[in-house]
This record gives C-alpha cells, structure tokens and sequence, in this order.
C-alpha cells in the first residue's frame, strides 16, 4: 500500500474514531515505550489521556508513523522528526487549501 493509500485509509476510516496507545504503536511498528517517550517530551502536543488511557486521532497516527520513518529512515532525532512532521502537517493544509480553490 502506497503512502496516499495510506493516508487515505487513515483519513476514510478514523476521522471520528480514537485509538489507542496499543493500536498506534502497532500500525507504527514500534514499541508502546517508543510512543509513551515521545508524549512525554511534548511532541504529541493533540493526544488525550482520558481515565489514564491515551487517545489518538487519525491525524496523531499520520505523526507518528512520519515520525517513526524519519527516525528510521534518515537517523533523525525526535526533536528534528517531530519539526519535519509539523511542515509536512503544513504541506498537505497547504495543499488542500490550493486544491480547495481551484475547484472553486
């Protein structure tokens, strides 16, 4: 399945749905700990723990799998794959704004 594919999935499927810390960490193929370290140092600044059980939204798990692929693929640091996370967060806004008006 292609990234797209991915993110349509994601964006299809989970738009009203939570998910859980158990959840995410699997369809990121890290360890729980992995995801718990990273809400930890502020880098999941939209997920909820609620009753202490952690709450993820389709856009937290597009994230953590960009930020899990920028750890894996290019050795970068939390800090740097959450910043890299955010800009293409603000790409695909930009984007969908774009493709907004020109169908307007």
């Amino acid at each position: 399945m292609s990234t797209h594919d991915d993110e349509i999935l994601i964006g299809s499927l989970l738009d009203e749905s939570w998910l859980t810390l158990e959840q995410v960490a699997a369809a990121c193929a890290v360890e729980p700990d992995w995801l718990i370290l990273h809400i930890q140092e502020g880098l999941f600044p939209r997920v909820e723990c609620l009753a202490g059980t952690w709450r993820f939204s389709s856009a937290c798990l597009l994230r953590a799998r960009r930020m899990r692929q920028l750890e894996r693929d290019f050795d970068a640091g939390p800090e740097l794959a959450a910043l890299v996370a955010d800009m293409l967060d603000e790409l695909d806004a930009l984007r969908e704004s774009l493709r907004k008006v020109g169908q307007g």
